[in-house]
């Protein structure tokens, strides 16, 4: 099983996902680490990123994706996702790759951007990440977590659905709708 973990900068995706990896004992990969020099300069900068600049780092995190799922690794992403397009190219019709949808307000994630240090995101960006994101629906079977707890109450409420997914699903069928996770 893949599970990305998406959600605005600041929301907590990658600690939330390498904690996730930890527990689950699955491997952890950054998405941003694909993002080509190009775009992590133009977010540096205070650039926002535009779909055309989005294309080929979505591609990479679909070949990857492909990759692991053909090796059988169980893999923890993190990827922004915040449309859908962006969400069908990474996942698609892959039945084995879940949505973790990392939700918060944007005074909550504002706060936690400010508090952050070199990070290529600036809390600029902030306005543009809320702009340009649209929920996951339930036909995408998110799992919704709000990220008001800390990182090691929402790795816990995760990761029980996620067994439960597991335990659910036969290794052919589609995964069920998840729940919204108060």
């Amino acid at each position: 099983m893949i599970a990305v973990v998406m959600g605005v900068s600041g929301s907590g995706k990658t600690t939330v996902a390498a904690l996730l990896a930890a527990r689950l004992g699955w491997r952890f990969c950054e998405g941003d680490d694909l993002h080509p020099r190009e775009n992590v300069e133009k977010m540096h900068g205070g650039t926002p990123l535009t779909d055309a600049d989005r294309l080929p780092w979505l591609q990479k995190i679909a070949g990857e994706i492909d990759s692991w799922r053909g090796a059988g690794e169980s893999v923890v992403l993190t990827c922004s996702a915040l449309k859908r397009a962006y969400r069908d190219i990474i996942i698609g019709d892959r039945p084995d790759v879940v949505l973790i949808y990392l939700r918060g307000s944007r005074d909550l994630i504002a706060r936690r951007l400010a508090a952050r240090h070199e990070h290529f995101m600036p809390a600029a960006l902030l306005d543009s990440q809320f702009g340009a994101l649209q929920e996951p629906s339930p036909d995408e079977r998110p799992i919704v977590v709000d990220v008001d707890g800390s990182p090691a109450e929402i790795v816990e409420r995760i990761a029980r659905v996620l067994q439960g997914r597991s335990a659910e699903a036969a290794p052919a069928s589609r995964l069920r709708p998840g729940p919204e996770i108060p």
